[in-house]
């Protein structure tokens, strides 16, 4: 829980008691520290094995807008993260 939400330690602690779970904060903390690098490097290795398996994946946004009177064509590429590669304005 304290990776996959934004809770604190003392957080956590509170969730796992109405759950049953008698644990301190410090135990959390202590959990995180010795099998937080090991989630780490599993997301890591999921992440850099989905990049090269799968397609890269790239949107394309077009439109027509009238500006002034003047008929104007947008368009722009973004890639599969969000970032935008490239964007016109005739």
């Amino acid at each position: 829980m304290y990776v996959r939400c934004p809770l604190s330690l003392r957080n956590v602690e509170d969730l796992l008691h109405e759950r049953g779970i008698e644990v301190s904060h410090e135990t959390v903390r202590f959990w995180w520290n010795r099998f937080g690098p090991m989630f780490a490097a599993e997301i890591r290795r999921k992440r850099v094995s989905q990049m090269r398996t799968s397609r890269w994946r790239w949107h394309f946004d077009e439109v027509f807008v009238k500006i002034n009177g003047v008929q104007h064509y947008l368009w722009r590429a973004v890639d599969y993260e969000g970032e935008v590669l490239e964007a016109y304005v005739s």
